[in-house]
């Protein structure tokens, strides 16, 4: 995507996302949308320009570190609640609960009983969450392998990129494929009716962040929202589904 292409878009998209913390707030809405994905696919990036010119008192990012020895002896989920959004607040999480599903399970972080009660409470938290009436949506942003070792080699010489290296990014292209297999499992596993998947092919990060921002907007109601702006790609991003990897959205 070209560079003028993309800013005047995405100016345009950022008007839109402004109108729609206005309705957040005058209605007393409470957002929540988490994005997960590869290292290096572009979650950061993505939250930054939700957020760039929103009211940073009713919208942020949520990115937990490490637990402490007293959440990893609570139950799970707790150590995210605090977090999730009030009325009239729209919360992203850099990350999320599905860290079990993904980083734990395959570095071994969490035990085997660990990973199966996730997977089967999952289900059961975001329906609350959503019966709560909190605005729940779920993206996972998928890259190819070439182009994951591609930006993880530009955080290597980039001196501003350096806080983004991680001895977990180090194996990622070496475990590529245990990451592959505990994605699917988690798309199969928790693509839940009220709560789905959507996959975002990010090879190409300005594209990306164009489609991600106007699928979520496209999802929500609110005043003078402008329709045909927000028509994605779905060859870029689409709610899970097998035909997704028939369609290369999801890299093998």
């Amino acid at each position: 995507m070209k560079k003028s292409d993309y800013k005047k878009e995405l100016y345009r998209l950022q008007v839109e996302l402004v109108k729609f913390q206005k309705h957040v707030i005058k209605n007393n809405i409470p957002v929540c949308t988490i994005l997960e994905g590869r290292d290096a696919a572009g979650k950061d990036g993505t939250i930054k320009r939700f957020l760039e010119h929103l009211s940073p008192r009713e919208a942020r990012s949520v990115a937990l570190g490490k637990p402490s020895d007293r959440e990893q002896s609570s139950w799970y989920f707790q150590r995210y609640v605090p977090h999730l959004p009030s009325g009239g607040e729209i919360v992203f999480f850099n990350r999320s609960w599905y860290n079990r599903a993904g980083v734990e399970k395959v570095m071994g972080f969490c035990t085997e009983a660990e990973y199966q009660c996730f997977m089967d409470e999952v289900g059961s938290f975001e329906q609350m969450l959503t019966h709560s009436g909190i605005v729940f949506s779920k993206y996972y942003l998928d890259i190819s392998k070439k182009e994951q070792k591609k930006r993880l080699e530009s955080r290597k010489t980039d001196p501003l990129k350096q806080w983004k290296l991680s001895p977990i990014d180090a194996k990622a292209q070496k475990l590529w494929k245990p990451y592959s297999k505990a994605r699917d499992e988690m798309f199969i596993k928790t693509s839940f009716v009220f709560a789905p998947w959507h996959v975002v092919h990010s090879d190409d990060k300005k594209t990306a962040r164009i489609q991600i921002i106007k699928h979520f907007l496209s999802q929500n109601d609110y005043p003078g929202k402008e329709e045909k702006l927000l028509i994605f790609d779905r060859d870029i991003i689409c709610r899970f589904d097998p035909v997704c990897y028939k369609n290369g959205l999801i890299a093998p």
